[in-house]
């Protein structure tokens, strides 16, 4: 059994199949499994409450893992050997989840592209055909991720307590969220992930996209994100696309689009869930 898994700060999806790519159950998701954010004990704990991937442990073969969070060594060797204490009989691997997008939107192998993930949270990376270039080191939610789930969540918080929101909008978010201070505060500093807290909040903005304080808002964060990460790669941008994965990316794409006319670059493809395309990838050569 060959367990791949996608995952980011809110959630992470585990498919299992066969060396010929057959599902053998159906997908599994279990809570974000992110190194960079949650203790060993966490990872664990979150992992084996699926009851699936615990009767199922002793059958792995090869887990190919994709995070959120695994951008350095110290968080890939700690997922790693969460993942080998429960899959005793696997060979692990970990990767940084802009792996699993390159793979998954690019159109064959050799493919040079840009590739972003907005989801719960951002990045951006060059892929060259061969292998993956960063220019900006992530620091995480609190510093950076523009135009991610958690960004778009702070901001619409800002607007709602500063008053900034076209009153129509602000009653619909009052409506939809608790937005009592202490429970937005404890949520914030004294819960786990408070960045996917504040990524839960981002589903309002496509609920209202008729509006034009949303659209401004969703432009707002994608000319951020263009400026600080995609224009790193501004000479390989006169010959590549630059494809997008992750759920924000996706339903943004006509701001995305927009965005990229006004700056210069070409789109490619988007993907809301990368894992689907991981399964070919994996399954080949085994």
């Amino acid at each position: 059994m060959i367990l791949i898994v996608d995952s980011g700060s809110t959630k992470s999806d585990w498919l299992a199949v066969d060396n010929n790519g057959n599902k053998l159950m159906e997908k599994v998701r279990t809570k974000g499994l992110n190194p960079a954010i949650l203790s060993d004990s966490k990872l664990y704990k979150r992992i084996s409450k699926s009851k699936e991937l615990k009767s199922n442990k002793d059958k792995v073969t090869h887990v190919f893992f994709y995070g959120a969070g695994c951008g350095t060594d110290n968080a890939r060797t700690l997922l790693k050997e969460v993942l080998e204490s429960i899959f005793t009989n696997a060979t692990i691997n970990v990767n940084e989840d802009t792996l699993a997008a390159v793979y998954s939107t690019i159109n064959h192998p050799q493919e040079a592209a840009v590739v972003c993930i907005l989801g719960t949270g951002s990045n951006c990376s060059y892929y060259d055909g061969k292998e993956l270039h960063q220019r900006v080191t992530s620091l995480g939610y609190t510093l950076m991720d523009d135009a991610s789930g958690n960004y778009y969540g702070k901001q619409l918080i800002r607007d709602y307590y500063f008053n900034n929101m076209p009153e129509n909008i602000r009653v619909a978010f009052g409506s939809k969220f608790n937005m009592d201070a202490d429970f937005i505060k404890y949520n914030l500093y004294k819960q786990p992930s408070p960045n996917a807290y504040l990524a839960n909040f981002a589903e309002f903005m496509f609920l209202q996209k008729d509006s034009e304080y949303t659209i401004n808002l969703i432009k707002k964060g994608i000319r951020l994100f263009a400026s600080n990460m995609i224009m790193q790669y501004e000479e390989e941008l006169k010959t590549v696309p630059v494809h997008f994965a992750g759920s924000i990316a996706y339903f943004a794409q006509k701001e995305i689009t927009e965005v990229a006319h006004e700056m210069g670059f070409k789109v490619g493809n988007f993907v809301r869930r990368p894992i689907d395309g991981l399964v070919p990838f994996h399954t080949k050569d085994l």
